[in-house]
Order: C-alpha cells, then sequence, then structure tokens
C-alpha cells in the first residue's frame, strides 16, 4: 500500500487488539489514529477526517451501531466492522446503520489490508451520474447518457430497475442490505416489501446476467442482502 496520505481511525476498546491492529497499520505506512470510546472516535473522526474507519461495535460508552449512525450524518467515509459477533442479525444491525464491511473475529491482517485496499480503490473511483463509464462482465452503464448496453446491444430498463442498478453501482464490492436498497430505490414507506426487490433483481439478472440463474456480478448475500462485483 505505502501511502502515507491514508488516514485511518480505529475505535476499539480492547488494548491488544488496538496495539495489534495499529502496528498491521503502520507497517503499510498508514497513519492511524485510535480511539477506546464511541464518543473519542467520532470526534476523531470529525477533525482528522480520515479515508476509513475501523469500528468495535462493543464500546464502553456508546454502542457502535449508534456510533456509525451518528457518523452517517455527516460523512461518507469508509467503515469496517470488526467484531467478535457473526450472528446475521448483528451484521444486518451494522450494514443498515450505514457500515461498509464486516469481519468477525478472529481475523487475519491480510483480509483486513486487503479489505481496506477494496474500500480505498472504490473510493478513489467514485462515480457520478454526470461524469461516469462503468461496467461488469459485458455490461456497460453510461451514467450521463442512462444508457445500458450488453455485448453492445442496448438493454431497456424499467425507471426502477434502473435506480436499483445505479444504487448497486454506487456502492459496487460492498453488501447492502435489504432495507437500504428498498428504502434507497422505493423510498422509507417500503422498507419491509422485500418481495419488490426479489422482483426487480430478478428482472436485473434476467436482462444483464450471462446466466441469470448462477448469477456471476448481482450476487447474493443470503439472509443480508446483495453485492456487485467485479465493477471496472
Amino acid at each position: 500500500m505505502s501511502d502515507p496520505a491514508v488516514t485511518v481511525v480505529l475505535i476499539e476498546d480492547d488494548r491488544q487488539i488496538r496495539r495489534y491492529v495499529r502496528a498491521a497499520l503502520e507497517s503499510e505506512v498508514m497513519r492511524v489514529f485510535d480511539a477506546s470510546t464511541g464518543q473519542d472516535g467520532l470526534a476523531i473522526t470529525a477533525t482528522a477526517r480520515p479515508d476509513l474507519v475501523i469500528i468495535d461495535p462493543v464500546l464502553p460508552d456508546i454502542d457502535g451501531v449508534d456510533v456509525i449512525r451518528q457518523l452517517r450524518g455527516w460523512s461518507a467515509v469508509p467503515v469496517i466492522v470488526l467484531s467478535a459477533r457473526s450472528g446475521e442479525k448483528d451484521k444486518v444491525m451494522a450494514l443498515d446503520a450505514g457500515a461498509d464491511d464486516y469481519m468477525t473475529t478472529p481475523f487475519g491482517i491480510a483480509e483486513l489490508l486487503a479489505r481496506i485496499r477494496a474500500h480505498l480503490r472504490r473510493q478513489d473511483r467514485l462515480v457520478t451520474p454526470d461524469s461516469a463509464r462503468v461496467s461488469f462482465g459485458a455490461v456497460t452503464i453510461d451514467l450521463a447518457a442512462r444508457s445500458v448496453q450488453r455485448n453492445g446491444e442496448t438493454i431497456h430498463l424499467s425507471p426502477t430497475e434502473y435506480r436499483l442498478l445505479v444504487t448497486l453501482v454506487r456502492h459496487a464490492g460492498c453488501v447492502l442490505t435489504h432495507r437500504q436498497l428498498l428504502e434507497q430505490v422505493w423510498g422509507p414507506a417500503h422498507a419491509q416489501n422485500a418481495n419488490y426487490l426479489r422482483i426487480y433483481m430478478g428482472n436485473l439478472r434476467h436482462k444483464l446476467e450471462r446466466n441469470p440463474a448462477r448469477p456471476e456480478h448481482i450476487v447474493t448475500e443470503t439472509g443480508v442482502g446483495y453485492c456487485l462485483v467485479g465493477v471496472r
């Protein structure tokens, strides 16, 4: 990685884990600010303006999920959760609150560093609806022209299908929960209508995947949500 401009805020109350992660990140020439409480973590994040935040959801003063919700009120910085909790409900809560990634302990430093690199790459190539062309597999999306092609042929998408696809593109590589997708595409009033999502996701796969029954790019995270992979 070797980028001294990369700044990470680590919010973790376990001293050993904090030292372990900090040493690993600093060995990659990253600047690390750490905090043992949620309040300190929020304050440091506000002043340090980091490229990425790593947080343990179990903190002595504020629940880590609440810290993420507060953070999302004023920052879009990538957030990776490091947690001993491996339950589906815990993962869904953290992702719904605004986390971008979730790793369970024990974890490998090599995997953590790989995930950090992936999130930093996505930050570097953030797309805007005015000036971006992205692709995955045989699909090319021109966000400025609002057009979608597969193998060079224009694919007709309904307005809702297109909004769903753009939402996936904007969070490419990240798992979006059912609730997040429903709220962003259909609005908060439809947050519980998971059937909408299944139908439209099936439509997108049918139109864009080589084999809709075995999707390579619009993938399911069982019990959590969906993720668009292979975007370039």
